[in-house]
């Protein structure tokens, strides 16, 4: 064997559906749970009920963008951290700076809680960078994607909670809310946060981040998308409704939810294929650490 001949590392080899055996078993237990607590009348089993309904698909949305992180040598712990930082950041700071800028609900709010929540969900991708390079789109992509979902569902606790309240405590309605923020969760937070990280660390030179055109344009665009999220049901439903005559409340939420989360699961498509290719041609270095 030539001596001079490199030899690379050896790819890890990548599990393809840990994801649905999370979900299976979350969604499993969740049923488990939710008959116990309708059975037994037991209260002190509805925050377990909240917890496993709101964490479930978004853990399982985390673990399948892991899967396929390809090169990248981000391990479990800072995934978990991530999700962690970014849905205690995220709630924390976006609770506190919300009130300051949105006094009332229109299409202007919309925007302005769209510009916070983003913000406050790339906070906790700096805190857990802030010691690692992050030249890698991948690992941005993946970072980002736990942030918005570590945020997505500590969010989706709390409207469980605020829906028993409103609803003198309505089993049904905080299972529809849960299960409804659930399964929609990927269509929105992580996504969004996924998006923006990657192209974050992108432009980012090993442990510098750079904020840029390009990724100041990304802000705005999945700062739009969210407010789009808020705010475009109403207009849908007031059209289907009031020009229309249709009973267009559900209808509109369905059609703006639908296509939203289509546009932006396609904008993370390109930008994971593009991250993919960029860890092809050039292979994270083995040296993960900033000094």
């Amino acid at each position: 064997m030539d001596s001079t001949t490199e030899v690379q590392p050896p790819v890890p080899v990548v599990r393809r559906n840990g994801w649905l055996k999370v979900l299976t078993t979350a969604t499993v237990f969740y049923v488990l749970l939710l008959m116990a607590l309708l059975l037994t009348r037991n209260s002190n089993l509805f925050p377990t009920l909240v917890m496993v309904g709101s964490f479930m698909v978004p853990v399982a949305y985390v673990a399948f963008i892991y899967e396929r992180r390809h090169l990248s040598r981000l391990t479990m712990p800072t995934v978990s951290l991530a999700f962690l930082y970014g849905g205690l950041l995220g709630i924390l700071a976006a609770s506190l700076l919300s009130p300051f800028f949105t006094s009332e609900l229109s299409l202007g709010s919309t925007l302005r809680v769209g510009l916070i929540e983003e913000f406050a969900k790339i906070l906790g991708v700096l805190v857990i960078a802030r010691h690692k390079r992050h030249d890698s789109e991948m690992d941005g992509l993946i970072l980002g994607a736990a942030s918005g979902m570590g945020f997505a569902a500590m969010e989706s606790s709390g409207y469980a909670f605020t829906a028993l309240l409103a609803s003198h405590g309505s089993i049904s309605v905080t299972v529809e809310v849960t299960l409804l923020r659930g399964l929609l969760s990927p269509l929105g937070h992580g996504t969004w946060t996924a998006i923006l990280a990657s192209v974050l660390f992108r432009e980012s030179k090993k442990c510098d981040f750079r904020i840029n055109l390009q990724v100041i344009s990304t802000y705005l665009l999945v700062s739009i998308l969210h407010a789009m999220w808020n705010g475009l049901p109403l207009i849908i439903s007031y059209i289907l409704g009031q020009k229309l005559g249709l009973l267009g409340q559900g209808l509109g939420l369905l059609i703006a939810w639908g296509v939203i989360g289509v546009v932006g699961l396609f904008i993370l498509w390109r930008r994971w294929k593009e991250a993919v290719r960029l860890q092809t041609v050039l292979p994270p270095e083995t040296e993960d650490t900033c000094a």
